[in-house]
């Protein structure tokens, strides 16, 4: 079906923002954006459903560059509630990762895809790390299955380790990592779910879970050549604490950067997660290199890692970005909040003429699309209709002034009245179609209570 958008108070436009032409139509046509203006008219010789977004504003929709899917049913884990990275990892993630079924990994995706839709999100990139060398290949199967079921653009950024590493808590599974070579091949058997074209539904990424810790230089250098030679992303961990920068110097002798772009993991088709500790060096090497970074603002609060550098990245040309991170230090699993969030820290930190909200707005679209190469993240003709439209005649934000900008001031929680990927809605008139809450959130208890006995 296609869709004829009618009446929005507003549309964010990149085209438009400095404009006085204020358009309220937008007509979608087999999945693309084909039209935007004001009074636009049905098409009757299309079947062409009227979406009346009258005392709505109209968003692009967010592209998530950074997630954790399989944390979703590891939420405020008492163990882990007032650690720092390391030990959270080894008292949360780690402790539980290697013993997640597949049927709890499909909801657990539900869960955490739910959670991002409900947000405003439409894209997602998943670093999923929950291989060793008896894995299964089920597991990875559920990611593309609950993606697929959602109906959200997905990524899955293939993690791993070949190497255990020396971060707290990896050492004591006494699991068996991959090698290169079972890596590699399980990843070629991946490739049959990814597809390179702009408006791609579904891509993979290579992604070893931390470039510093989990894997040598050659086996680095090889993820990489296999990457380019099959035109797919690169993706990782980098410099989230300072531990990186140590681990660097006394295992390379060179900064972490330096030993990035010694394993030819810098570049445009490369972006690195977090990158709290990134100092000026490793700015301009980021910035000359073109390699971009995925701000995770509410996930470095929660672990005390820091406040990441995004807006010194982007004033020196770095592509930034936003993700969610995991829900295990994340627990909101929300767009919205992280919007919010980083444009209050940068403030704090930068006073508040240097960060102007739309800039952090083509942080968490625009310059998330450009990080997962997909033509989204904008309300322009011949993009993805990868958009969302907020009631702000809602009580909470309804006296907002600026009426373009009322989402992401107010922050959560935000009503969410149509949600359009792929020209699909996937909430219309506030409900979810792919899917009953209820029943994910009853199925979810069951198979938690489950989980967990085998865990105690």
């Amino acid at each position: 079906m296609n869709y004829l958008i009618k009446n929005a108070q507003t549309i964010f436009q990149d085209s438009k923002l400095n404009s006085s032409t204020n358009a309220n139509d937008i007509r979608i046509s087999q999945g693309v954006i084909t039209e935007i203006g004001t009074q636009l008219l049905p098409n009757t010789s299309q079947n062409e459903r009227l979406i009346n977004a009258k005392g709505c504003v109209v968003y692009p929709g967010f592209v998530n560059t950074h997630h954790h899917l399989a944390q979703s049913v590891l939420k405020g884990v008492p163990e882990g509630l007032n650690q720092d990275l390391g030990q959270w990892l080894a008292a949360v993630p780690y402790r539980f990762w290697p013993k997640i079924p597949p049927r709890l990994m499909y909801l657990s995706a539900k869960l955490g895809i739910y959670e991002l839709i409900r947000s405003g999100a439409t894209s997602c990139a998943d670093h999923h790390y929950l291989y060793h060398a008896n894995s299964s290949a089920e597991v990875e199967a559920a990611l593309w299955q609950a993606a697929s079921d959602m109906g959200i653009r997905f990524t899955l950024c293939r993690g791993g380790a070949t190497q255990v590493g020396k971060h707290k808590g990896m050492s004591r599974l006494n699991l068996q990592p991959e090698s290169i070579e079972q890596c590699l091949e399980r990843m070629q058997d991946s490739l049959k779910h990814h597809d390179p074209s702009p408006l791609s539904m579904s891509r993979l990424c290579v992604a070893p879970t931390s470039l510093i810790h989990s894997a040598s230089k050659h086996d680095l250098i090889t993820l990489a050549q296999f990457a380019r030679s099959n035109g797919l992303k690169l993706h990782s961990h980098l410099l989230e604490v300072e531990f990186d920068q140590q681990q660097a110097l006394k295992n390379h002798q060179m900064s972490a950067i330096d030993y990035a772009h010694s394993c030819d993991w810098l570049g445009a088709d490369v972006w690195f997660a977090h990158l709290v500790k990134a100092d000026r060096q490793a700015i301009e090497l980021l910035a000359q290199t073109n390699t971009g970074m995925s701000h995770c603002p509410t996930s470095n609060c929660r672990l005390g890692s820091g406040i990441a550098p995004a807006y010194a990245m982007d004033k020196a040309g770095i592509n930034v970005s936003i993700g969610v991170d995991g829900s295990a230090s994340s627990e909101s699993g929300s767009m919205l909040q992280e919007l919010n969030l980083a444009w209050l820290l940068q403030r704090a930190q930068h006073g508040a003429a240097n960060v102007p909200l739309e800039q952090v707005v083509h942080w968490g679209t625009r310059n998330g699309a450009h990080s997962l190469g997909l033509k989204t993240g904008r309300l322009e003709l011949g993009y993805a209709a990868d958009l969302v439209i907020y009631d702000i005649e809602e009580l909470r934000i309804a006296s907002v002034h600026d009426q373009r900008l009322a989402p992401i001031l107010c922050g959560e929680p935000t009503q969410v009245k149509y949600s359009f990927i792929n020209g699909v809605p996937v909430i219309d008139k506030g409900l979810f179609t792919r899917f009953d809450p209820q029943e994910l959130a009853a199925e979810l208890k069951q198979e938690m209570r489950t989980f967990l006995a085998t865990i105690e």
